[in-house]
Formats: structure tokens, sequence, C-alpha cells
């Protein structure tokens, strides 16, 4: 649940001009409503048309910086007890009832906010305003309840800490804001969390969380000022309280470091971090577009990777009050000089910082953040999220204070910033050289110990005002798009929209390189993905992406391609797309540069442990001379010759292949007429490739340990190929069925048993994945060397649960409501109802395929469930992979 940190280094979202504040009375401009309730609470709501959806978020204002001393996680631990019940509400209830809204809820604990967020169907909007009013009056927090969750969060510290650029960045933090409670991030660690209590978290939720230190966001389709009754009948009886000193400090002067390290990456890291302006300062929206022109693919730092000196280079920041962390990171093949690159990067910087930015860049960084406030709007979910981030985590009236403070930023502003913050004298570095893993180690098959989990599934009775959840309906279909097909055969799919002046594409070219790939030329597809960014035959690379800024476009090509522009500019920016795709420049010396990194890194790579576990798995999952096992080496890339990268690009792009989606603030008929223009004159030759992988049997069972020195959790993965297929009759039957095991928190069997009851794992996923001729079943948890035969001891227990009995009908009606939320959920985001067009295609599936599935959902049987259980999964027989220390005991 908890983001240890989130990266802020595109937009703060959201553009609505609010000129009003909180007060003691509704407000109202265009589509947002603001209330402070007589208790404190403040309520934003904002009118969102995208989907039938509505997205709730409830920030309290608290979090790891307020903790206890000597108890760093303590708001974290809260926030996981917020899942364990109120009182009027238990925890079986709430998950049961998350489960049923569409299974789209979480939560984070940041450094002074604490989130909690679930988007649902518009019509259920009262019932996730109910769970979040009960939560802020009450918690439950009972000794016995947090000692179970204390295994889980114990095992969420285990799994960050076995994760080097969470270590990395725990130790960055700690420098760069010495002297203040930023200096620790809202994780805690295992010796706090064994001497919490449930008494103390109890005391932490009374303390802060009261209804006058919470702000309310509900964005989505609603009518504002019922929904602002309904708050108030909701919300308004909750008392406010008394709240505590919040803790203070002084930022220490930032002193130079080195915080070298080994890493079990793929990869080295250069790392040079500087100190920018904070939330807090004037200059906050200066240091933000400096942060951009930093990372500008035209600026210095983006050369290194042209020019064969690094893997990737860019500019990061993440923002806080009193200042911002910025910082510079390359990474570098496997027996790199490291130390060697973060002086060229410090060089840079200091170049940038004695003789200023390029203006250019500055104009082109600010389009870009005001267009992104635009497409922001193109998800409901991110809307929130841009509000929350605004108001909540930075004390804005809104999301357009940030824009309208870029707006007033100059190039003088950047450069007096650049010249005060980019000084190497005090910066802190770091190079993180990446170590070997140990070769993959046969354990046989693996068997998992005695299951200990209570195996009887209890129904749970839901509040009255619940009740109504229970009830299975097919959601409303959503509109139909219009489907058009240009004489070359390339499809087009077209969803006017008028939620932004945007107009956004998503393309995808129908290929598989397993398949394609000639024989020897093994890493031919990867070659050519990594030149599309040198530019097209009529503009070299800086030409190309200048083109793109002086639009403020996004702009991605390749097999799956995509375009983001403001309406007035779709024309261009197809055009520049299409120029990409169709015309990729391919130049001889960048050619030679991306063939030798990714020789380089692909060395490197293979002697990692992510490597290592990735084709253990594949290995035992197939047969040998499948497509699915076939691989780049070194070797085979370079062999490799431009002509090949040419050849494959003329055999794989072709128009009959190829699908584009568009969506936004445009005609049908402009949208075919523009992606006319500029793709219709694209031809391919001969008949389309055969792209479907072939039948496999089942997989044999057997285990497979990949040392991972630096990991104090097992990440572990069991799995199984398999004959059912998309088109099969069991499809949906195993969906249902695999949806009554994973997907709902403590609602689902897997989160029951191996967390709510044991605490053996922070999260335990399961899924099954077809294709036209073969299935993949995967589950995937993490959890102490220890417990990994225990936990496996439950899945493979549940998984033959299902074959032997019928699924009660609580949980039978559960899966498939969670499986019909999805549906409308998933029409929340632009780029979303874009990838399951793309993936229905793909899959040569009808459009209206998710209604139709929705209608055969909701006949399908606690019997066919069963069923289709017993013929297509042998839980006895998986494949087990794990990553890490060796499990003991096994």
């Amino acid at each position: 649940m908890r983001k240890a940190n989130r990266l802020l280094t595109g937009a703060l979202f959201g553009v609505l001009l609010l000129l009003v504040g909180f007060s003691g009375r509704a407000v109202a401009q265009d589509q947002v409503v603001r209330a402070t309730l007589a208790n404190g609470l403040r309520v934003i709501i904002v009118v969102d048309r995208l989907a039938p959806v509505a997205s709730v978020q409830v920030n309290y204002l608290v979090g790891s910086n307020e903790t206890p001393a000597g108890f760093p996680g303590t708001a974290h631990a809260l926030e996981h007890m917020m899942f364990r019940g109120s009182p009027g509400l238990s925890a079986d209830q709430l998950a049961t009832i998350m489960a049923a809204l569409g299974g789209a809820s979480n939560a984070d604990t940041q450094q002074t906010v604490t989130q909690y967020f679930v988007t649902t169907p518009v019509e259920e909007l009262e019932a996730a305003l109910r769970v979040e009013a009960i939560r802020m009056a009450g918690l439950l927090a009972t000794e016995e309840l947090w000692i179970k969750e204390r295994g889980a969060i114990e095992q969420e510290v285990a799994r960050d800490l076995s994760e080097p650029m969470y270590v990395f960045h725990t130790r960055l933090l700690a420098r760069a804001f010495a002297g203040t409670p930023f200096a620790t991030d809202a994780l805690g660690d295992k010796p706090s969390f064994d001497q919490t209590t449930g008494a103390m978290l109890k005391k932490f939720h009374d303390e802060w969380y009261g209804p006058n230190n919470a702000i309310l966001f509900i964005v989505g389709d609603v009518a504002p000022q019922p929904t602002l009754r309904m708050v108030r009948q909701l919300f308004g009886a909750i008392a406010k309280r008394p709240l505590p000193s919040r803790p203070t400090g002084t930022l220490l002067p930032l002193k130079p470091a080195q915080l070298d390290m080994e890493t079990d990456l793929p990869y080295g890291l250069a790392v040079a971090a500087y100190r920018l302006p904070g939330y807090e300062s004037a200059d906050y929206a200066a240091g933000r577009i400096l942060g951009d022109v930093l990372d500008s693919q035209r600026a210095r730092l983006y050369d290194l990777v042209t020019e064969g000196a690094a893997l990737s280079a860019g500019f990061s920041t993440e923002e806080r009050a009193p200042a911002t962390l910025g910082y510079v990171a390359a990474s570098y093949a496997k027996g790199g000089d490291g130390a060697a690159l973060v002086k060229r990067l410090q060089a840079i910087i200091e170049g940038y910082r004695r003789h200023g930015v390029p203006a250019e860049l500055v104009q082109a960084a600010k389009a870009q953040e005001i267009a992104a406030a635009q497409f922001a709007k193109n998800s409901t979910e991110g809307l929130a999220f841009a509000w929350a981030q605004a108001v909540a985590v930075e004390g804005r009236h809104s999301p357009e204070e940030d824009i309208a403070a870029i707006r007033r930023v100059s190039v003088t502003d950047v450069n007096r910033v650049a010249r005060a913050c980019l000084r190497n004298g005090s910066a802190i570095t770091a190079v993180l050289t990446p170590r070997a893993a140990g070769a993959p180690v046969s354990a046989g098959a693996a068997r998992g110990k005695e299951a200990f989990a209570p195996k009887e599934v209890k129904p749970v009775a839901l509040p009255g005002w619940a009740q109504g959840l229970a009830t299975l309906k097919v959601p409303a279909p959503p509109p139909a798009p219009h489907e058009f097909r240009l004489p070359n055969g390339l499809r087009l799919l077209v969803l006017p929209s008028q939620v932004s002046p945007t107009v956004s594409l998503y393309g995808e070219v129908r290929n598989r390189p397993a398949i394609q790939e000639p024989a020897g030329k093994e890493g031919v597809a990867s070659l050519l993905a990594a030149l599309f960014s040198y530019g097209t035959t009529s503009l070299d690379r800086l030409a190309y992406q200048k083109a793109v800024d002086d639009i403020a476009a996004n702009v991605t090509a390749g097999t799956t391609f995509s375009l983001q522009t403001l309406t007035s500019h779709f024309d261009r920016g197809v055009a520049l797309l299409a120029d990409n795709l169709l015309h990729p420049a391919l130049p001889p010396q960048a050619f030679s540069v991306v063939q030798r990194e990714a020789a380089a890194a692909l060395a490197g790579e293979r002697q990692s442990p992510e490597y290592q576990a990735r084709h253990a798995l594949l290995k035992a999952l197939f047969p040998s001379g499948d497509p699915a096992v076939r691989e780049a080496t070194p070797e085979s890339i370079a062999a490799l010759r431009l002509d090949d990268v040419k050849a494959y690009h003329q055999q794989v792009f072709r128009p009959d292949l190829t699908t584009i989606v568009v969506i936004g603030r445009i005609t049908p008929q402009e949208a075919h007429r523009v992606i006319g223009r500029y793709f219709g004159v694209w031809q391919a030759s001969g008949p389309p490739p055969d792209l479907d992988l072939p039948a496999v049997p089942f997989s044999p069972p057997s285990a497979h340990l990949v040392p991972d020195l630096g990991r104090v959790q097992d990440r572990v993965v069991l799995a199984q190929s398999g004959e059912v297929t998309r088109s099969s009759a069991d499809y949906y039957p195993l969906q249902v069925g695999m949806h009554v095991l994973s997907g709902g928190f403590y609602a689902t069997r897997f989160f029951r048993d191996l967390r709510e009851e044991t605490g053996l794992v922070y999260t335990v996923e399961g899924a099954l994945e077809a294709g036209p001729h073969r299935s993949v079943l995967s589950v995937a948890y993490g959890c102490d060397p220890a417990n990994v035969g225990k936990a496996r001891a439950l899945i493979e227990r549940d998984l033959r649960a299902m074959q032997e009995e019928e699924v009660t009908p609580d949980e039978l009606r559960q899966a498939k409501t969670l499986l019909l939320r999805q549906i409308p959920l998933s029409q929340a985001s632009v780029e979303e109802v874009a990838a399951q067009y793309l993936a229905l295609v793909r899959d040569k599936l009808p459009l209206d395929e998710m209604q139709r599935a929705a209608r055969r959902i909701v006949d399908i049987t606690a019997g066919e469930v069963k069923a289709a259980f017993a013929r297509g999964i042998r839980p006895a027989e998986l494949v087990q992979v794990t990553q890490g220390p060796p499990p003991q005991g096994e």
C-alpha cells in the first residue's frame, strides 16, 4: 500500500482555475464545488464526464513526519490497520464491499499525508463514502488484529529492503534532508514494529484522523450539490479533534557525500544529487522547469546516450516542502567506469550552471507542463491525484496555481536557480556497481509444508446499506467506437470525448519477435526499437525532437506507439508520428552506438538475478525449441548489420497488422481524414505472417533457486503452462475462479490465507493469461525464506479446493461482481480504453467482447468453475522459481 516516494518529474495535473477559498458554505465555479463542514472537513468535488465512475480520495494531513520518536513506521502501520476494520464494519465486510466496488482501492503513506483512494462505478459512490466516514470515525486496532497485520507489514519492509534502489533512496534522503523529518521515509522498520501495540495505533488515529485534519476529494461523473449533501449527511456528525503539535526541523546545509554500493541490478548507475527549491519556495516553479530542461532529450545529458557513454541518462526530482531533491543519473553496462561517468555528469551540470540553459528549452518545458495539465484530465483517478497533490501535499488552492506559476517563469529565473543550486562542491554522488548472481540451482520438485490457515470460508453478512452491492447486473455498454478500414488494411477506431481539448492516439503493429526474427538475427527487434528515437529520413534526432516540442506533444514510436497532443496540433502530431514510424532515419553512426550499448547491456543483464529467474521460468514452462525460449545473446547482437535492421523494419511494419485508436476532442471524420493522409500511403508486400504461438503440453513440476545476495526476502513465482485457450469454454469460468482466489484483497482466498490469517506475505497475486493456443497460470508472492514452503502449501491447498468443492454462493457472487464492476472502471482512463481495444484486436476478439463476457459471467455456475479447475489446473505439478536466499528447511 505505502509508496516510499513518488518521482514527480512531470506536471502536477489539472487546470480548473478557482478563485474562491475555503469557507463554511459551499462555493462553486465551473465544474468544481468546495465546502468546509462545521467539523472542519474540507471537501472538493470536481466534475469529470470521462466515464460513469467516481474517484474518492481522503487525504489525512499526517504522515511519517508526525510519528513518535523511535517509531518511524507508525503512520504506515496505521494505514495498514485501516483495512482491519472499524466499529460497525469488520475487515471481512470492508474487503467484501471494496471487492464489490470493483477492487480499485488502496492507500499510501507519505511524509506529510496519508491517502486512501477508491474508484467505483458512480452509482456506488454512497457506499464508498460510507466506508471512509466509518473509518474516519473510529478504528478497531485490537492487539490481536495488529499482531496478524504486523507479519504483513514486516514482509513489506523485507521486500523493500531487498530492492537496491529503495536502499539507495533511503541513504540519499538521509543526506539531502538532514535536520528535518523528511530525512526518513514512511516505511518503518521491524524492530519498531515489534515494539508497536494496537493501543498505540488507535491513539495515533484518534489524534490525527479527525475531520479537521482531512481533505476529501471526489472526482468523477457526479452531480455536485447532491454529492455534497451526501457528504454532509455521512461525515457531518464526526467530531473534530484537537491536533497535536507538529515536529519541526531546520534543514542543514547540504554537504558533499559519496554513497557507493554494490547491487544486483543488471547495470551500473552513476548519480549526482543536488538540492533545488521546495514547495514553500517562490522559486519552486523555476526549479521544476530547470529539472525538465535538464531531462530533455535535446539537452547535453542525453548526448551521453547518443555518444555511447551511457545506456540512459536523465534528471529526476522528488519535491518536498523545504527542498526538492534533484538528481542526474546515468546507467552504464557492467564493467564500465562509474566514477568517470559521475565526473562527466558533473561537468555537464557545471556547464549549465556557469553558462545558463538554452532559452528554447525553457519555453519547451513550460509548454509541456501546461499541456500535461490538460492531458491529466484524460484519467479520472489521475485528475483526483492531481488535486490531492496540489492541495493536500503542496498546500495550493488548486492545481492551476502551479501552472500559473510556471507561466510566469523566465529564463532568468531558471538560470538564477541553476547558479544557486547546481553546485558540485556540495553534491551527493554515488556509484552503484552491479555484481553477478550465482547460477540457478535445480531443487527438484518443490513441496509445500503443512498448511495452517483456516480452510473454512465463512459467509460475510454485509451491513444493510451495502446489501445492494451484491446484486449482479450487466453494466451498460460504453459508447461504441467509430470503425474505419483504410484501403491498405489499417484499422482505425475513433471515440470522440469532450473532457479536455486534447486528442490521444494509441496504436500497435501486431508482431512477435520470437517468431519474426530470422534465425541467427536474435536481438534485431530491440535494436530497431532503440533506433526510432534518432529521427526520420527528413528530420535528424534533434530536429525531430524540436518539432515535437514545438507542439508540446508526447510521441513514442515502435511496434506500440502513441501521441498525446492538443487538438489544434493533431494534424502535425500525426504527421511527425507517421514519419517516424514509416521512415525512421536508422543512421549508421547511431546503429554502431546502439549495437555496442545493447550487446554490453545484455552481457551484464544475463548475469543478474532478475534475468536468471526469468530465464529459469521460461525454460521450465516451455519445451526446447519453443519460440518463447528464443533469446538474443551479446554475440547475436554483435553480429547484426544495419541492413538486418532495415529488412526487419520492412518485414514487420505492415498496415494490415496495425490498429490505431484515437480518443479525444475530434470528430470521427476528421480523425479518419488525418490518419488516411499520413498512413494511407503505407503498403505491405506478401501475405501477413502467422504470429500465434503453438500449443504446448502441461509443464512438468520443477523447482529452481536463483541466489540473490542483495535480497533479504525470497521472491517466488509458481507457474504452469497449459492447454486452455482464450476462446475455450473454460476461460471465463477459470477467470471467475481466479477472482475467488485473488484480486479482492482480504475478500479473496489467497490474501485471506497468506496475509490476513497468517501474515506470511505482503502481497500475493494470481493470474491466468491465455492466447489462441496456450495459457499460463501464475501465482507470485514474497516472504521470508523460512516461510516459502508454508505459503506454497496454502496456495496448493486453495487450488485443490477449487477442484474438489464448489465455491460458496457468496464467493461466486463476489467474484462475478468484482469482474463486472471492473468493466465500467476500465473506461475511467483514455489510455486504458485504448489498451483494451488494442488487446481485443490482438486477441482476434469482437470489440464488444466485454459486454458478451459480462453476460457469460453472470450465468456461470459454481459447478462450471469446479469443472474448469479440474480440467485446466494441476496444483501438484507447478514450476517454482525462487529468487533470493535459499528457502530454509527445504
